[in-house]
Order: C-alpha cells, then structure tokens, then sequence
C-alpha cells in the first residue's frame, strides 16, 4: 500500500512526465513546420516514450492501491528560436526531471517505501540516458555550427535515433 505522501508524489511524477510528452510533441510540431523531418520524427518518438513513461507510473500507482490522477497541462511553447534552443531546452528539462525523480527516490526511503524506491530505479537510469543523449545532440549541433550541410545530415540522421529505453519499457 502507498503511502499519501508517496501517492502524492507519484501523480506530481505522472504530471512532469506528462508535461515532458507535450513538450517533446510541441517541439516535433515545430520542427516539422520548420522543413526539418528527421528532427520532428526524433521528437514525435520522443513525446510518445514519455507518454509511455507516465502511464507506467500511472499503472504502479492503481496496482498499489493509490488511485493515479490524469494531470491537466499547460499549453507548451509553440515555437522555438533555433535547432539549438530545442536542445538546450530539452536538456534543461532533463536535467529538471532528473531532479524530481530523485526527490520521489528521497522521499520513498524517508517513507521506507522499498518497493516504490526499487520500482524508480528505472526511472533514475533512465535519466542518466535521457541527459548523456541530450548532451551527445548539444556536442553535434556546436560541431556543426553554421554549416548548412551538416544540418542536413544531422536532421537525416535523427531520422533513426531511436531516443532511449523506447515503447514497451517505457523510459523516464
């Protein structure tokens, strides 16, 4: 059985994962809009797995005997100033993420909640995964700088990187 606080903490989870999945779409969205495919394509997969991530929570919390709450959201940016900023935005929230994870671990093992503790420990690998390929995509863009043909090619190749953990598993 959850505790409130867990419970509590778990929905603020599914809300930041939720809020993540609309991002991503947001910017796929953009990118499209933008001539860039590969790029939207990265970000639609993107959006979907974090979708899959807060539906995991959402499925921990209900088998647990807490009752997971579909969080209302807030309309994310429609537009972005640059290839970079999506990047950087995208690391930025990562890193965000990150940080609430870590306080939902904190407060299992405050609460003694091992089996919550042990069932986000996916979430915190995830995590690692989830900031390392925002940074790897950050490295490539400053390696590219202006170079229209490098744009080109990193858009294509973002056609195939399939983000992290992916569907089933879910990720962060």
């Amino acid at each position: 059985m959850l505790s409130k606080k867990v419970e509590a903490a778990l929905n603020a989870q599914i809300e930041t994962e939720a809020m993540s999945s609309q991002i991503y779409l947001a910017m796929a969205s953009w990118a499209e809009v933008q001539g860039l495919g590969g790029i939207a394509a990265f970000l639609y997969r993107h959006s979907d797995e974090e979708r899959v991530h807060a539906l995991k929570l959402m499925k921990f919390v209900n088998e647990r005997g807490g009752h997971a709450v579909v969080p209302a959201l807030k309309q994310p940016a429609k537009d972005c100033k640059s290839i970079m900023d999506v990047f950087q935005t995208i690391f930025q929230h990562e890193t965000k993420v990150t940080g609430e994870i870590n306080k939902v671990v904190d407060l299992c093992l405050k609460e003694k909640d091992y089996t919550t503790h042990n069932f986000m420990q996916w979430y915190v690998s995830e995590q690692i995964e989830e900031e390392r390929l925002a940074r790897t995509l950050i490295d490539k863009l400053n390696l590219i700088g202006g170079d229209k043909g490098g744009l080109y090619l990193f858009d294509r190749d973002l056609q195939s990187v399939t983000g992290t953990s992916g569907g089933e598993g879910g990720g962060h």
